[in-house]
């Protein structure tokens, strides 16, 4: 409790009435969902240092996340992947003032316990990093901290939701520079929303209970969809983000915002290209700053980037079975 009078700075001769105490809250849905909803609009950016998280605020991000390796470099190097070092989340930490969250693996609660501990703000329950487990993801409705989980359709969507997210990243296909899998995953989950939202609209509750059933969701979360039309929590894009332009093109699909990884920091050019992909980001219904923005950057110095019909690792295949 938080008493707002205090006792021991009352002026002499003077008698202050208590104020009424305002419980804290912490960890309600309420409060989970509220931080998801104020990063809206934002660009948040994927670091591994401290120099990298100062450029990212420098250039306007609205959070970092913090990872040992970037997508490109995790898909290079093999292996398994796991969640950053507690001591680099620490040291950036004491280096900025935005939001800090950090991956871990897929139902690996006790990488999420301990980010928790740590004091992220929130924790992104990855497919970049190694799966910890097939079968589940984590149960998040027994954190205070806020989730982020990616999803490809509806389902799987809803499904995270069911489980206690309080953000979903629409999968792309992470570290490849490629946003052709974000595209598609968003316009399939728009076309899902749609039609669902068509059968509410025409009152057939028994068909809305049978899209339930094929979402493998329960009703409650379908029916609000179908009510709000388009999802009932936050829902960003990923993967495959390169430029200024492929920001401004996901958020005129409908994207709450963006979140962009190897496409800045594995570019020559991360200080100008981070600044250019968040004013895109700002202003994605404005071509012509979109394109002062493109303007900032060289397209000699972006990342390759990989095709993505001929990759030995799909990552956003990862957790999709859950």
């Amino acid at each position: 409790m938080i008493s707002l009078v205090s006792t021991e700075l009352q002026p002499k001769g003077i008698k202050l009435e208590k104020l009424e105490t305002i419980p804290v809250r912490k960890g309600t849905t309420l409060v989970k969902r509220g931080f998801a909803h104020m990063q809206k609009h934002g660009v948040i950016m994927d670091v591994t240092n401290v120099e990298q998280a100062q450029i990212a605020e420098d250039a306007g991000a609205v959070a970092v996340m913090v990872l040992d390796k970037l997508p490109y470099d995790v898909r290079k190097a093999g292996g398994v992947a796991r969640t950053a070092s507690i001591k680099v989340i620490e040291e950036i930490r004491d280096h900025i003032t935005i939001p800090i969250m950090a991956k871990c693996r897929i139902g690996h609660v006790y990488e999420a316990r301990v980010l928790e501990a740590c004091g992220v703000d929130m924790v992104d329950e990855s497919e970049v990093l190694t799966p910890a487990d097939e079968e589940r993801h984590i149960w998040k409705w027994d954190f205070t901290t806020p989730f982020v989980n990616g999803a490809r359709n509806l389902g799987e969507a809803l499904r995270r939701m069911e489980e206690g997210a309080s953000m979903i990243r629409t999968k792309g296909e992470p570290g490849t520079g490629n946003v052709a899998e974000a595209v598609k995953h968003i316009r399939l989950v728009n076309n899902e929303v749609r039609r669902v939202r068509s059968i509410y609209e025409s009152g057939d509750v028994q068909e809305l209970v049978k899209a339930a059933r094929e979402l493998k969701v329960s009703y409650a979360y379908v029916e609000e969809t179908a009510r709000l039309g388009r999802l009932p929590i936050v829902n960003f894009a990923a993967g495959g983000i390169s430029t200024p332009a492929d920001a401004a093109f996901l958020m005129n699909l409908g994207c709450d915002g963006v979140f962009v990884g190897s496409g800045i920091f594995k570019a020559e050019d991360p200080a100008e290209r981070a600044r250019a992909v968040v004013i895109a980001t700002t202003y994605h219904d404005d071509p012509k700053q979109v394109m002062e923005a493109q303007k900032m950057v060289d397209e000699k110095k972006s990342m390759l980037g990989l095709d993505t019909t001929n990759l030995d690792l799909r990552m956003q295949e990862r957790g999709s079975n859950a």
